[in-house]
């Protein structure tokens, strides 16, 4: 996957106008490269950018610089929020041969016998990870398979996501990704009367004729 880039003069309000015709403004930075205002073709960054998404690797040329290609991750994109359309995104420049950390989503896959059968609830306590790999070994997500919930009270930990080789999870082995959850009963609250209802029940029981524990107060 590869991004043709042209050098970037133009900014703030004048970028609307390169939008419309098809330029979206990004930044270049990172090894091997000073931070550099770029353009790319909006169609093709979204092309990449639904294979890809944030973190992953792709290539970038730059015909500006005698059409050197750097490898590079999608990193902060921004997006209207009318029309979810890219607005702006970063290009963070790698070298290959030194591990890096980044943020890998997490794809929930499968059917829970616990949610399904038990009528438990699936709570999602995270949905993505930071990891260290080699460039080449970044994944672009990590599936987690909840088809292994089969009973109320079961958990999927970080030990327990299967990982690619050469990828490491920078978190705690014992942290908690999902649990198929017992749902809560709603508790209804009772409602405390106040005085004024009291008083509004007794006036009402008095121009009915009915007893009270004030005595008798029928109008007979």
């Amino acid at each position: 996957m590869q991004l043709i880039a042209e050098r970037r003069n133009i900014f703030g309000k004048k970028l609307k106008e390169a939008r419309k015709r098809g330029k979206m403004p990004a930044v270049l930075y990172g090894k091997g490269v000073k931070t550099t205002p770029i353009f790319v073709s909006l169609n093709d960054f979204k092309k990449i950018f639904k294979d890809a998404g944030e973190s992953s690797l792709i290539k970038i040329k730059l015909p500006f610089l005698k059409n050197k290609i750097l490898d590079v991750l999608i990193q902060d994109v921004a997006f209207d929020p009318i029309n979810s359309q890219p607005l702006h995104a970063d290009f963070y420049a790698i070298e290959m041969d030194k591990a890096l950390t980044a943020e890998i989503g997490l794809v929930f896959e499968g059917i829970s016998p616990a949610v399904k059968e038990k009528g438990a609830i699936l709570i999602k306590v995270i949905h993505q990870v930071k990891v260290e790999a080699l460039p080449k070994n970044l994944p672009h997500e990590l599936r987690i398979d909840i088809s292994k919930l089969a009973n109320i009270g079961d958990q999927i930990l970080i030990k327990d996501i299967p990982l690619p080789e050469g990828v490491k999870i920078l978190a705690k082995e014992d942290d908690v990704v999902a649990i198929a959850e017992e749902p809560k009963e709603e508790i209804v609250e009772e409602k405390p009367i106040s005085m004024e209802e009291i008083e509004v029940e007794k006036r009402g029981k008095r121009e009915e004729g009915v007893k009270t524990d004030e005595g008798d107060i029928s109008n007979a």
